[in-house]
């Protein structure tokens, strides 16, 4: 069985966004505070396939939280709910390995059109790796998309579900450039009511981990005015 996790202290929000994901036919697992979130994960990591976490959580907070579960799993789904106009919080919770943020208040149909979104790309990741090619290969990079994995120069890089599927999306148009509104509709979806800031954020990840100085990328470039592109 597959299950969403709902991480939200306040009972009534909880409550009210489990029963939207049932009502969507999804699984849901419950947690009131980051503590219970990190015991069902190891309970059931083989079956949580996407989080909604807040950030305002008791004891640990919804960012540790985050980050914890991005340690232990490349793959899983994370959607953070952020306070209104709190554009730091948004930030912080990309750069931790969140896959999206919705703002509170939201409304039913946004948060079920961002976790079905997200929902439809993991399950997407798992079933394409016995019909994709088994690797791209761009100088020192290989990208294999079988197993998810990049090297350069032999050594592993690390990355999130999200990088992975930029950085396939460089290598398979180098030297495009690419707009962030491209980035946006190819790695989030076309139901994605994000801005456009949420592509930066990851390329800035991205470059920190492939690029030998992320601030002079080689690799990862900027096209100014237009976006990026794969050199």
């Amino acid at each position: 069985m597959k299950y969403i996790l709902v991480c939200e202290d306040e009972t009534a929000i909880r409550e009210f966004v489990s029963i939207n994901l049932k009502n969507c036919g999804y699984s849901v697992l419950e947690a009131a505070n980051g503590e219970e979130a990190l015991e069902l994960y190891a309970q059931h990591s083989g079956e949580i396939v996407l989080a909604v976490l807040d950030v305002m959580l008791p004891y640990m907070n919804g960012f540790q939280v985050c980050e914890r579960l991005r340690s232990q799993s490349t793959t899983i789904g994370i959607i953070m709910l952020t306070a209104l106009s709190r554009e730091e919080e948004k930030i912080q919770a990309l750069k931790l390995g969140a896959d999206d943020y919705v703002t509170k208040p939201f409304s039913p149909s946004e948060l079920m059109a961002r976790i079905e979104a997200l929902d439809r790309r993991v399950s997407r990741t798992a079933d394409d790796r016995s019909i994709l090619p088994e690797e791209l290969i761009s100088g020192e990079f290989v990208l294999n998309l079988r197993y998810r994995t990049l090297k350069r120069s032999g050594v592993l890089i690390e990355l999130t579900q999200l990088e992975f599927q930029i950085m396939q999306y460089f290598l398979e148009h180098p030297g495009q450039s690419l707009s962030r509104l491209q980035i946006l509709k190819q790695v989030w979806g076309d139901e994605n009511y994000g801005d456009e800031k949420i592509v930066d954020v990851n390329i800035r990840r991205l470059r920190m981990k492939i690029e030998q100085n992320s601030s002079e990328p080689q690799h990862l470039q900027t096209v100014w005015g237009k976006g990026y592109s794969w050199q």
